[in-house]
């Protein structure tokens, strides 16, 4: 990442306009991470963290698979190996997706929307995040050198936060559980 670029998110985040996900930031950039241990259900695997769905997608044998996906933060990133990017070929419940195709997105979305859906902590800290740019400066860019790249990360999300942002609109409002958080009350 260029030295501009990292100095302009660290201004917006400073501002309260952009929020840099990271795993060691504060909150809610420390629960959006993959390395968050935000559990969630995905065709009747059971996810421990993001980072361990991801990893898994890694490994065609279904039985590994299901392993690593139930793994959390660092002990799932250990878990990285790099043949996938040979054929740019991941795996899924026994299905071979390509990396750069359409389904692979799909996988994608469907597993985000999944862990928004099934773990409120995450969901909270995603909709703290409503009119703020949402950045992963850690994130790499080429899509053939990383399992989910930091724009894809970040759309992801974005989309996830703006459609819900739609249906609530419509709705009464939203409420965040989390104890302390300044948006405890009933928002509209």
């Amino acid at each position: 990442m260029n030295k501009i670029r990292s100095l302009y998110v660290r201004w917006l985040v400073r501002r309260g306009k952009a929020v840099d996900i990271y795993s060691k930031g504060e909150y809610p950039a420390d629960v959006l991470s993959n390395l968050c241990g935000n559990k969630f259900e995905l065709d009747g695997f059971l996810c421990g963290s993001m980072e361990g769905f991801l990893q898994s997608l890694k490994y065609a044998d279904r039985q590994v698979q299901h392993q690593v996906c139930q793994m959390k933060g660092r002990k799932a990133r250990q878990k990285s190996t790099n043949t996938w990017k040979v054929k740019q070929q991941v795996f899924w419940n026994g299905e071979v997706i390509e990396r750069n195709g359409a389904s692979f997105q799909l996988l994608l979305r469907r597993a985000y929307r999944a862990m928004f859906d099934q773990n409120e902590r995450f969901r909270n800290a995603l909709l703290l995040t409503r009119g703020k740019q949402l950045f992963h400066t850690r994130g790499a860019a080429d899509p053939y050198k990383t399992i989910l790249t930091e724009q894809e990360f970040c759309r992801i999300l974005t989309e996830i936060r703006d459609s819900v942002d739609k249906v609530v609109e419509s709705a009464d409002g939203w409420m965040c559980y989390r104890k302390r958080c300044p948006f405890r009350v009933f928002c509209k």
